[in-house]
């Protein structure tokens, strides 16, 4: 597997570690490949590779934005995206400007990266929902034993309603 962590590190770049988020890189990847072809048209590929980079740039910032529950969204976002990238594939197939091996190729890769993102999903929402989960991501559990829990905050709490107020000043 192609390692993509650079030389600096910090806890914001933790997702180059992310399996899923290696193998989304590998898929963008093949489609680098496919813009060897020479009768794709150049707006398909241009839509082709923002879809399948997207795929791992929705890991990525969801990953940065901290959160755990942002995390999950954009790990859904980056499941569109996977299905924008197979219906532009399967499009590319069925117009025969790739051949059935390449598509192939690209289906086995997309079908891995797919089904890792799923299982991905499926732990973090379950570790949320038993509140088995530090609400923050790759931090030290230790911080939160020298900084006072959120509950404890001074600050009010935020409550929404779906009702307009009526004590309009």
């Amino acid at each position: 597997m192609e390692r993509y962590e650079t030389e600096r590190r910090n806890k914001n770049r933790g997702y180059m570690k992310v399996i899923v988020w290696q193998r989304a890189m590998a898929l963008f990847d093949v489609f680098k490949m496919i813009f060897n072809e020479s009768n794709i048209d150049l707006k398909l590929r241009s839509q082709i590779a923002d879809s399948a980079q997207s795929i791992s740039a929705n890991i990525s910032e969801g990953y940065g934005r901290r959160s755990v529950s942002e995390y999950i969204q954009f790990l859904y976002y980056a499941l569109g995206s996977l299905a924008e990238t197979m219906t532009r594939a399967i499009g590319l197939q069925r117009t025969r400007q790739i051949s059935a091996a390449r598509f192939q190729d690209f289906d086995l890769l997309h079908y891995e990266v797919e089904n890792r993102r799923l299982r991905l999903i499926e732990k973090l929402e379950h570790k949320r929902d038993d509140e088995d989960w530090i609400a923050r991501i790759s931090e030290d559990p230790e911080e939160y034993l020298i900084t006072p829990p959120l509950h404890d905050s001074i600050t009010p709490s935020l409550h929404y309603s779906t009702t307009p107020s009526s004590t309009h000043a």
